[in-house]
């Protein structure tokens, strides 16, 4: 996979993706920026999210279960010295519809342990959470 981005103008950058997705990012006034786009660690807790949102989807429907709704919170640690890399990733995923809790939990497992690319090209410690209806599962995973 390839992609170039491209310094528009003050800290705002452009791309447009491998798949032909036009991408803008800047930094805050406060920096130099003008908040023409999103901050790349925003898009970063982002790409963790979509990808495994992707994923358990996926293995949702290969088990022949369809949720009604699908929502993430993502919440990320940042270290305060530079590089400031995320430290930690939280992620909660609320879901509802008639969905097992043993075969939501497995679907997460394999996304955060198996398939998602993006999280495993990180070398945070990502730690996710779910919940079905409104109510929180008892395990994180």
């Amino acid at each position: 996979m390839k992609t170039t981005i491209k310094w528009d103008e003050k800290m705002a950058f452009s791309s447009i993706t491998p798949s032909g997705h036009e991408i803008h990012m800047d930094a805050s006034e406060e920096v130099g920026g003008t908040n023409s786009g999103a901050r790349p660690t925003e898009l970063l807790l982002n790409a963790v999210a979509g990808c495994t949102g992707i994923d358990i989807i996926s293995i949702l429907k290969k088990m022949r279960l369809e949720p009604e709704s699908f929502e993430m919170e993502v919440q990320g640690e940042r270290a305060d010295e530079h590089p400031r890399r995320f430290t930690k990733i939280s992620i909660h995923y609320s879901l509802t519809g008639d969905l097992p809790e043993e075969k939501v939990a497995r679907a997460i497992k394999l996304s955060k342990d198996t398939y998602c690319s993006v999280s495993h090209s990180l070398s945070s410690d990502i730690r996710v959470s779910f919940s079905i209806n409104g109510v929180k599962a008892e395990k994180e995973i």
